[in-house]
């Protein structure tokens, strides 16, 4: 008799099938931070997620941060860092750190990808325009070198994607002038997947997804029409944390992306359990025109 454990693995490749099917060579942007940065093994596996995405058919972009690595290295040179409203002050010394830091992470993904023989290309905003930024005030202060995109040139990373590359993007642009500007991972990844028309875009947090009552670990939502979530906003029903990550999902919907998710990049392979199985294990947000996979009531 055939192993109950093997009967098993064959079950969950069949429940991965139709998503397998659906997604197939569409542009899907992986927003990579938190904790899944930090720790060396979850890191290791977030990348061959995105590996086995690619060789499955799926076109990923993986956009990162690197906040904390940034923090570390601005003590390390004993620079003292500085925020307003909860944002970094970024002057032009705290730039050159941030910019010398995302780019040793970017190149640390990209040596973990080509080990898993994938090519893959690390680009900063600042490669081929990608990201052009004006300054960021908060609340009408001078923050210095923190940009908001004002627009996203993507046919560089349309040719990369045409020659089988996998694209892996630091958060740096620049302005008219070209002073160099650090920008939110967040706002990059929204502003990328919308200029690419991707059809998903996966933010991998240090929380487990969106609840309907923030308070109740069992209320985990497994999937929301964007409709949904704006109602959550207006009715208090999401914490203050949660409020810019839903309102960037919703502004990438809205703007022609199809479904957004929000993963706990502490779970390892987050991202398959998310996209290949039917319920999935954070929250998926879609446009209303998107069918549910998962049913609640069933």
């Amino acid at each position: 008799m055939v192993n109950k454990m093997y009967l098993d693995k064959a079950e969950v490749l069949i429940e991965a099938l139709p998503y397998i099917q659906r997604f197939n060579r569409k542009v899907i942007i992986v927003k990579y931070g938190g904790s899944a940065m930090v720790d060396e093994e979850l890191k290791r596996n977030v990348i061959k997620d995105v590996v086995l995405l690619k060789l499955v058919g799926f076109k990923p972009i993986i956009v990162h941060g690197g906040g904390k690595e940034i923090s570390r290295w601005v003590g390390k040179v004993g620079m003292e860092p500085k925020f307003i409203n909860g944002l970094r002050v970024t002057d032009a010394a705290t730039m050159e750190v941030a910019e010398m830091v995302l780019n040793k992470v970017n190149k640390e993904l990209v040596t973990m990808i080509e080990s898993l023989g994938v090519k893959a290309i690390g680009i900063s905003g600042k490669d081929g325009a990608l990201l052009h930024v004006k300054k960021k005030l908060s609340g009408g202060q001078d923050i210095g070198f923190v940009g908001d995109i004002d627009h996203v040139e993507p046919e560089m990373l349309k040719k990369l994607l045409e020659n089988d590359f996998l694209p892996v993007i630091c958060p740096v642009g620049f302005d008219d002038d070209f002073n160099t500007y650090n920008i939110n991972a967040d706002d990059a990844a929204c502003a990328i997947a919308r200029a690419m028309h991707a059809e998903k875009l996966a933010f991998l947090t240090d929380i487990e997804g969106v609840y309907r009552d923030y308070s109740d670990a069992d209320s985990l939502i497994s999937e929301l029409h964007i409709s949904e979530a704006k109602k959550l906003i207006a009715d208090g029903n999401v914490g203050g944390g949660m409020i810019p990550k839903l309102q960037n999902c919703i502004d990438a919907i809205e703007n022609g992306v199809s479904r957004v998710h929000i993963l706990d990049g502490r779970i390892p392979h987050c991202l398959l359990l998310e996209i290949f199985t039917n319920k999935g294990i954070g929250t998926a947000i879609l446009d209303e025109s998107e069918e549910k996979f998962y049913h609640e009531s069933k």
